[in-house]
């Protein structure tokens, strides 16, 4: 099918579906389906819109439908010395760009080369009305004016179905290499916050079990003259040990626990919740596994100025992607009537009120 029949025949679909009030669910590799609330809606299975449309290495971006497995995405850009910066999390193979700009996650290397909110230079969509939008550009001096391209990173989908996304990508490293030491939790916050007010080339962070992982990358003499400075032991099969950890594979995922993401100041303690902690990004990601209830949990957070969502568990409370203030709920609201007036589009799936 041609993007002409494929947007044709989308724009119908939402239409047909709007005039009748029917939801629906968008469905495309379904690799994070776990995450946000579960709904109940007919299926949109938009998946067969695949394929990368441009991609100017010299310009540092690349454009492609939504369906594109981010695997076929990372692979070109390595052809090229190329990579994500805000480095995705897949969870399953059939992970998709527009599945990870609808759930808005990033991997480790987050806080040293942005999020994929700061990645996105454009999006195409189709709204709850069947309208086909065009927000952005594919370079970074074709975006101007309010920037709602921005707005579909972390939405759900329930704001509009992607269609074609363009993203900033960056030349990868020359060298990276991950350090290991074995340190305190305090000393661990410390060592984090501290480097975080140097020029140290870090890119990425991990705490867990007495032991800190921390990756450093840029031109090979200078990383391996930094381990003479820090100290620790170097790792083997650096790759594999951040993308098991930005793809829950770590033995510290490995649970059948509930499991809870917060984010939070840098040098917050980690909240006094009962369980086992993680700790990523310089320590403004904590990681928590607890079977404590659900107020417990997301008031503690609170009290350390905390931002709470129950990321994965067998059993899930209505709204469980994050405690929401009520000038912040209105502005969603607000959003979603102006995209999606009727509430067909993944109803219920990031609020149940949105």
């Amino acid at each position: 099918m041609s993007d002409s029949d494929f947007i044709r025949t989308l724009r119908t679909t939402v239409e047909k579906a709007n005039a009748s009030k029917q939801a629906l669910e968008i469905q495309c590799g379904g690799s994070k389906k776990f995450y946000g609330n579960q709904i109940s809606a007919k299926s949109l299975d938009v998946s067969g819109n695949a394929g990368i449309i441009d991609y100017e290495p010299s310009e540092l971006f690349i454009t492609a439908r939504n369906g594109t497995l981010l695997s076929e995405i990372e692979s070109t850009l390595a052809a090229n010395n190329q990579i994500l910066p805000f480095e995705p999390p897949y969870f399953s193979p059939t992970a998709s760009l527009g599945g990870a700009v609808a759930c808005g996650l990033s991997g480790p290397r987050r806080p040293y080369a942005g999020s994929l909110r700061d990645c996105i230079l454009g999006v195409h969509i189709v709204n709850g009305m069947g309208e086909h939008l065009q927000f952005g550009g594919k370079v970074i001096k074709n975006v101007a004016g309010y920037d709602a391209s921005r707005l579909m990173c972390g939405a759900f989908g329930t704001l509009g179905v992607l269609t074609q996304v363009s993203i900033k990508v960056a030349p990868r490293p020359q060298a990276e290499i991950t350090l290991a030491l074995e340190v305190k939790p305090d000393d661990a916050l410390n060592k984090m916050n501290a480097w975080r007010q140097t020029q140290l080339p870090i890119s990425a962070t991990y705490y867990c079990n007495n032991t800190l992982h921390v990756r450093m990358a840029g031109l090979e003499k200078s990383v391996e003259k930094l381990h003479q400075e820090i100290g620790g032991e170097k790792i083997s099969c650096s790759e594999t040990f951040w993308k098991n950890i930005k793809n829950h594979e770590h033995e510290f995922f490995q649970t059948e626990q509930p499991l809870w993401r917060v984010i939070m100041p840098t040098n917050a303690p980690t909240p006094s919740v009962s369980g086992e902690a993680c700790i990523e990004w310089n320590g403004g990601l904590r990681w928590i596994k607890s079977e404590e209830n659900a107020e417990h949990v997301i008031s503690q957070c609170q009290a350390i100025n905390g931002h709470t969502s129950l990321f994965r568990s067998k059993s899930k409370p209505e709204d469980c992607l994050a405690d929401i203030n009520p000038k912040l709920k209105k502005l969603h609201l607000n959003l979603k009537s102006a995209f999606d007036p009727n509430r067909i589009l993944n109803p219920g799936r990031m609020y149940s009120w949105c």
